[in-house]
């Protein structure tokens, strides 16, 4: 698959057929993310792979936890709440597999340095017939002390994305995407009015 098709065909992949990924194949995505660029080349990454089934509902069910027991935690567009207090809601959808990539040190840029690797990582993963998603609701739970020891996290990295990746029960369709808006800036002579939102 050339690179424009893995671009254009990622999806969020939230159902899985329970199969298992290879370990080779694991190495090869992270192989994958580590060709991102890092500022300063400082490539200051690491990755933690859970594909242990009762751990990853140990997580699932934590991180809901503290989710539910944040003061605060809303989602304006979703009812977050119900699905997080449903005891048979897994967060990570039955994945096999959670990579966490995690940025060590703080020094500027290690998040986006951690953000370029995960997209190099579920477009390697599309490539390879994976599906991925970044689940932003473990990301709480994981920052925390317990969330980093369950993890193996020594105290100077900061987990930034966990993403999961297993086979797809069926690939997502299409989501239509908004024109994006763009300000030419120079000696361009096309439609120099300015950007309104």
């Amino acid at each position: 698959m050339n690179i424009d098709e893995a671009i254009w065909s990622r999806r969020a992949v939230r159902e899985y057929d329970g199969r298992a990924v290879e370990e080779a194949v694991i190495r090869t995505l992270v192989d994958a993310a580590v060709q991102a660029p890092s500022a300063m080349n400082r490539q200051g990454w690491a990755f933690s792979v859970v594909t242990d089934k009762g751990l990853l509902a140990d997580i699932s069910a934590r991180s809901k936890a503290h989710l539910l027991a944040t003061p605060g935690f809303t989602h304006s567009e979703h009812d977050l709440h119900a699905m997080l207090a449903d005891p048979t809601f897994d967060i990570f959808y039955q994945a096999p597999v959670l990579v966490l990539i995690s940025s060590s040190g703080d020094v500027p840029w290690v998040i986006e340095d951690s953000a370029l690797a995960a997209e190099n990582l579920m477009l390697a993963a599309r490539a390879a017939g994976l599906g991925s998603c970044w689940i932003g609701l473990a990301q709480a739970w994981i920052e925390t002390p317990e969330g980093k020891s369950t993890l193996r996290l020594s105290a100077e990295f900061r987990p930034v994305a966990p993403i999961i990746l297993g086979y797809p029960k069926a690939w997502p369709a299409p989501v239509p995407r908004k024109s994006p808006t763009i300000q030419w800036i120079g000696n361009r002579t096309l439609d120099k009015a300015p950007i309104s939102v």
